[in-house]
């Protein structure tokens, strides 16, 4: 290790760090706050863009209704969740668990092929923090490396800002409720008093003093600190994935320009050397650290807490492009391909993933198709297994369970297949069912004596909705062994 970077202990044992551990802590350990530089360029224009359309998006997927559902509505009091039009009960854990384990497939298989692509372009707090909050910041407190104009800094300015964050932080807060409420129910309150719902307004007030928190106080912290994904990247890349490096064969040694006799006095104005350059392209101007959103260094290596925004990218191909330099000194690529080694796009990881992927979604797609209308569950009824009717007919009880998954109501019959001497004797049947409803039918099968010969016979409880929608499920009828003697 460098002396510049630690220094042994009194008894020699172990090294003390001297430089900074965290990007956002000083030295002493106070806050290092963070006001990155935005650098417009290619990917600044392509990040934005994305930003807007998720924005956007989020905005508006609430109001959109397919079939009368909405799109999304994830109502937890009545364990209720309804995605893309379709219903989810709780009955549906098996596709919650599919769909859960399909998510975490898919970003390993992201992380391993594009990195942290999803932290830097569709994570909502890189979205919301660099093309909300802060554009807001400046706005009010001026940009970096610029200078103030108007009321730009002042205390009138700095009230303001706060005023805008609270209606900003108020409008996602409200927006993140209709996912969970609906937009009727959603404006029903709105124009309401608190006090008529209170739960739903404590709710809403937390979120937004969570988002003040985190977008206003914490920031970058909440990627370095609190977020985990930065830690599990170390098991989810290899060599050959894809990241922010810079290339240090082409960047080192590190040497930096002399302005030219004559040239304009502006911080950006970068002169040609008079004589041929024999250090690396890296001028080490620093404008890759003062434009990144997480205060790092990328020319230390792959780190921990880079989120793959490309700003440095952005900022470093402006400064070749001033001194006539080749572009891409920092870029995406690869640990192999940064050190000259041929790239292998396909590896274990790549073919695994897509795989175990594909047999997920797949049962997923299985699962789905068999869910909709309504569901049936049948059980034995309590108590005795058989009952003696009269003397030439025994009744079994069973429990059948139907949830009606549409927007209206439906009307069930209940029948018994597989044995024509057998009835269904119900208090309700046809069951009619409201929108939404789940009951328990109780219902007595009664069947000849004589069927039941040999102590059982297999039968299927058949439920119909009228509509051409038919489930069946097995059932055994059991009888007293030799009941056919009689």
């Amino acid at each position: 290790m460098p002396p510049s970077t630690a220094r042994q202990t009194l008894d020699g044992s172990a090294p003390l760090a001297q430089e900074r551990v965290l990007s956002t802590l000083n030295r002493d350990g106070s806050r290092r706050w963070i006001h990155p530089r935005p650098m417009p360029g290619r990917f600044m224009t392509a990040r934005r863009s994305v930003a807007w359309a998720l924005i956007a998006i989020f905005a508006v997927l609430p109001y959109i209704r397919v079939g009368g559902r909405p799109l999304v509505l994830l109502d937890l009091p009545a364990r209720r969740f309804t995605i893309l039009g379709k219903t989810l009960l709780p009955t549906d854990a098996l596709l919650l668990a599919l769909g859960f384990v399909a998510v975490v497939v898919t970003i390993f298989l992201l992380t391993a092929l594009l990195g942290r692509v999803w932290c830097g372009w569709a994570c909502p707090q890189t979205v919301y923090l660099e093309f909300l909050f802060r554009p807001i910041e400046r706005l009010f407190d001026g940009s970096p490396g610029r200078r103030r104009r108007g009321i730009q800094g002042t205390a009138v300015a700095k009230l303001l800002k706060h005023i805008a964050f609270v209606v900003v932080a108020c409008f996602v807060a409200h927006t993140f409720l209709a996912y969970f409420v609906g937009v009727e129910t959603l404006a029903r309150w709105v124009r309401q008093s608190p006090f008529e719902h209170p739960a739903a307004f404590l709710v809403m007030a937390a979120t937004t003093g969570l988002m003040l928190f985190d977008f206003v106080f914490f920031r970058e912290q909440t990627c370095i600190v609190a977020c985990p994904y930065g830690r599990f990247q170390s098991v989810m890349l290899d060599r050959h994935s894809l990241i922010i490096g810079y290339d240090e064969r082409r960047g080192e040694p590190r040497g930096r320009l002399r302005r030219a006799p004559g040239a304009a006095d502006d911080a950006n104005a970068i002169a040609l050397p008079q004589a041929p350059r024999t250090a690396g392209d890296c001028i080490d101007c620093g404008m890759c650290v003062t434009c990144c959103p997480t205060g790092i260094d990328i020319r230390r290596g792959l780190q921990m807490e880079c989120i793959g925004c490309a700003q440095c990218i952005d900022a470093c191909d402006a400064v070749m492009t001033r001194i006539a330099r080749p572009k891409g000194l920092i870029r995406y690529g690869s640990q192999a391909a940064m050190e000259g080694e041929a790239p292998r796009r396909l590896r274990p990881r790549v073919v695994l993933y897509p795989t175990v992927l594909a047999a997920i979604l797949t049962v997923f797609a299985t699962v789905l198709a068999q869910t909709g209308g309504f569901d049936l569950t049948v059980l034995r009824g309590l108590g005795a297994t058989f009952v003696e009717v009269d003397s030439a007919t025994i009744g079994n009880q069973a429990r059948i369970k139907i949830v009606n998954r549409t927007e209206g109501e439906g009307r069930y019959l209940i029948e018994v297949a597989g044995l024509e001497s057998a009835a269904v004797h119900a208090e309700e049947n046809p069951a009619v069912l409201a929108a939404g409803e789940s009951r328990t039918v109780g219902v007595l099968i009664v069947a000849p004596r004589a069927a039941l010969a040999t102590g059982h016979r297999r039968v299927t409880i058949e439920v119909s909705d009228g509509a051409g929608l038919r489930r069946e499920r097995p059932f055994v009828l059991q009888g007293p062994h030799g009941s056919g003697t009689r």
